[in-house]
C-alpha cells in the first residue's frame, strides 16, 4: 500500500480541487456534447473521464474523494433519480475506478508515483484500463440498481468508447496548453 504524505491541508485542498474542477468540466461537457448523449449516464464523448484519470494520478486518493463527492451531489441533484442508494454507488464509482485504475498501474508497471517518467505507452495502458474500469463497474451498478437499458453491451461499449475518446482529448488539450504555454515562455526570454 502506498505511504500517503498529505498534510490534512494539502488533503482538503486536493478534495476541493478535485470536486470543483470535476463538476466544472462536467456541466461544460454537458454543453459541449449534449447531442452526443446516447442515454442517461452514457455519452459517446466525455471529457470528465480524463479529468478523474489525471486528478486521481495527481492527487491520489484525496482527488478520489473530491470527484466522488461532485459525482454523487452532481447525480442527486440532476438527471439521475433521486436514489440515494444509486448516487452514493455512482459517486463512489466515479471517484474509485479512476483511483482503482491508479493503483493498478502503480503496482504493475514501471510508473513513478509522482509520474515522472510518464510515457505514451504508460498513459494509453492508463486510460484503457481506467475505461475498462469506469463503463464496466458504473453499467454492472446501473443494472443493478435496474436503469432503464444499463448493462447492456452497448451501454457499455459506447460508456468506454466515450471514456477513451474524452480522456484522449482532455489529455491532448492540457499537453497542447503545457506546449504553448512553453513555447510563449521561451519568447519571452
Amino acid at each position: 500500500m502506498p505511504k500517503i504524505s498529505f498534510l490534512p491541508s494539502e488533503w482538503f485542498v486536493g478534495i476541493v480541487v478535485s470536486a470543483l474542477s470535476y463538476a466544472t468540466l462536467f456541466y461544460i461537457n454537458s454543453w459541449l456534447t449534449g447531442s452526443l448523449i446516447y442515454s442517461l449516464g452514457v455519452n459517446w464523448i466525455y471529457l470528465p473521464a480524463g479529468l478523474r484519470l489525471f486528478i486521481t494520478l495527481i492527487f491520489g486518493l484525496p482527488g478520489a474523494i473530491g470527484i466522488a463527492l461532485a459525482t454523487f451531489t452532481i447525480s442527486y441533484f440532476g438527471a439521475l433519480p433521486q436514489d440515494l442508494t444509486l448516487c452514493i454507488g455512482t459517486g463512489l464509482i466515479s471517484g474509485f475506478a479512476p483511483y482503482l485504475a491508479r493503483v493498478l498501474i502503480l503496482s504493475n508497471t514501471q510508473l513513478a508515483p509522482d509520474l515522472s517518467n510518464l510515457n505514451l505507452p504508460k498513459l494509453v495502458i492508463c486510460i484503457l484500463l481506467y475505461a475498462l474500469l469506469s463503463a464496466g463497474l458504473h453499467q454492472f451498478w446501473y443494472a443493478t440498481m435496474a436503469l432503464d437499458g444499463a448493462g447492456t453491451p452497448n451501454h457499455f461499449l459506447v460508456m468506454f468508447i466515450g471514456d477513451v475518446f474524452g480522456s484522449l482529448l482532455l489529455i491532448s488539450v492540457i499537453k497542447y496548453g503545457l506546449d504553448l504555454l512553453r513555447h510563449f515562455k521561451q519568447r519571452a526570454r
